[in-house]
């Protein structure tokens, strides 16, 4: 099976090609980033769980390992488990016949009993069948509400690694290449602008600079400060 299970299951969730380890600002997380290439690669460790807060870049390494997996011909799935909580714990089945599996905020399936039944019986089916495995969560297993007590110790089968922040200039780095992507060109005064003026959590920062992609479309403008104002505080430009 080469294809990729996650465009045969029922979810919203849509892949997108453009999330690569080139596209992603390491910072302090070289080795965490090496960790996820190697496994990709089908080397290295079977199992990891990769911990940070919202904005991390979580999801980001999760689509990086996915894409360069299939690159190297090998079966994939990325399972968001924001989307998987609408679904039935059926879609795990026989997911251990694929190469890897990435299963994003693995705990935001906690303190269900039935999904996490679910996923203790799939995590060892992938052991047994010698296939790779990498979550992320937005805690620690030891914080994690766990009612199954043996689902918390195979959370821990692997290294479990927390990502840490970046610093205000890896942001602008970040911010700077995410519009390069969109085609926009972001100066430092710009990026500096953003990571000063709104919260500084980069999931809300890409968030608005979306809005300002499309804004900057519709009415054929660059990324200007005043025109910044304008789109995300309804002030008018001078």
């Amino acid at each position: 099976m080469t294809q990729h299970l996650y465009q045969q299951l029922p979810l919203s969730f849509e892949f997108r090609e453009h999330y690569t380890f080139d596209g992603f600002i390491a910072g302090r997380n070289q080795l965490i980033v090496d960790l996820i290439k190697q496994m990709a690669s089908g080397q290295g460790e079977v199992q990891v769980l990769i911990w940070a807060g919202q904005g991390s870049g979580k999801s980001h390494l999760l689509q990086a390992a996915c894409n360069l997996a299939s690159r190297c011909d090998r079966s994939v799935c990325y399972l968001p488990a924001r989307e998987l909580k609408n679904s039935s714990p059926q879609v795990f089945d026989a997911l251990e016949q694929l190469d890897m599996v990435c299963i994003d905020d693995v705990d935001l399936l906690m303190q269900s009993m039935v999904w996490e039944e679910a996923l203790f019986d799939l995590f060892n089916r992938i052991r047994d069948a010698g296939k790779r495995l990498i979550l992320s969560s937005t805690q620690s297993p030891d914080s994690c509400p766990i009612q199954l007590a043996d689902l918390r110790s195979r959370l821990s089968w692997g290294p479990v690694v927390q990502l840490q922040d970046l610093d205000d200039h890896e942001k602008m780095l970040a911010l700077k290449q995410r519009a390069d992507r969109y085609g926009l060109v972001m100066t430092d005064a710009v990026a500096n602008y953003l990571l000063t003026h709104y919260p500084r959590d980069l999931f809300d920062l890409f968030k608005r600079l979306d809005d300002l992609d499309k804004a900057a479309m519709a009415q054929q403008r660059r990324l200007t400060i005043p025109f910044i104002k304008s789109v995300l505080q309804g002030q008018p430009e001078s």
